[in-house]
């Protein structure tokens, strides 16, 4: 009895000895936390490569989701397939930015939007709408400056540039798409966008299918993407046939 004794005692002086007291724990949780969003922080802000091209802020590959706020969305026919749009309205991120990281507060930034606007009418006053498409920073102004980066007559010669190289692509022959999904039959094609387009390989296509806009899909390391579309299945399905019409 007190040899068993003697062996429960030292066990549990063993254990005392090895075991790591819980705020010791929290504590090192919290350093991993805070060490995380440090190096999120460095990684943003330094300086990276893309295909020659220096660049600072997210990494290519990487996504951000946004909340916007109710928006005026204005729009005046100019031909009668023409319109002219404006839209205004605050965004918000979805989540938050990691600490240290970003541009300061009233940097500027100047896009060019190239997309599908998808318009279903539900009633009288009522239409659902989704946007899918890209989208090309042409310039940022730094919050303590006062001029743009680049000069207007240069934001034009790039947006040229940016629009030639589409028109490019769109004159190739795409992926033709042809499979069947819960017995219904599809037809379509799969356009690359070329600047995801590596030694014949593409990341992202544009797909139209059955004569209907589905917006962007994208390769994932787990499969296919195409935001707003929740059937991963029919997705997976759309990438299968983008697979088996492109090049061997």
């Amino acid at each position: 009895m007190k040899t068993a004794a003697k062996k429960t005692a030292a066990k549990k002086a063993t254990k005392r000895a090895t075991a790591t007291p819980k705020n010791l724990v929290k504590k090192s949780a919290v350093a991993q936390k805070k060490a995380v969003k440090e190096d999120l922080s460095k990684t943003y802000n330094e300086f990276k490569e893309f295909e020659g091209q220096q660049y600072t802020g997210m990494t290519i590959g990487r996504s951000h989701k946004w909340n916007y706020d109710a928006g005026v969305w204005r729009e005046t026919k100019i031909t009668p397939d023409l319109w002219e749009i404006s839209y205004a309205v605050t965004k918000r991120r979805a989540g938050r930015a990691p600490e240290g990281s970003g541009v300061p507060v009233g940097t500027e930034y100047h896009w060019y939007i190239m997309a599908h606007q998808n318009v279903r009418k539900l009633n009288a006053n009522d239409y659902t709408t989704s946007l899918a498409g890209l989208k090309l920073k042409l310039a940022h102004k730094r919050a303590d400056k006062e001029k743009w980066s680049l000069s207007g007559k240069t934001q034009r010669k790039h947006l040229i540039e940016f629009l030639q190289e589409m028109i490019a692509q769109l004159e190739k022959e795409p992926a033709a798409l042809d499979f069947t999904y819960n017995e219904k039959h599809y037809l379509g094609e799969a356009i690359p966008i070329g600047q995801t387009c590596h030694d014949g390989l593409c990341e992202e296509y544009d797909i139209i299918l059955n004569d209907a806009s589905m917006g962007i899909i994208r390769r994932m390391k787990r499969g296919w993407k195409i935001d707003g579309v929740e059937d991963k299945k029919f997705v997976g399905a759309i990438g299968d046939a983008i697979v088996q019409s492109s090049p061997k």
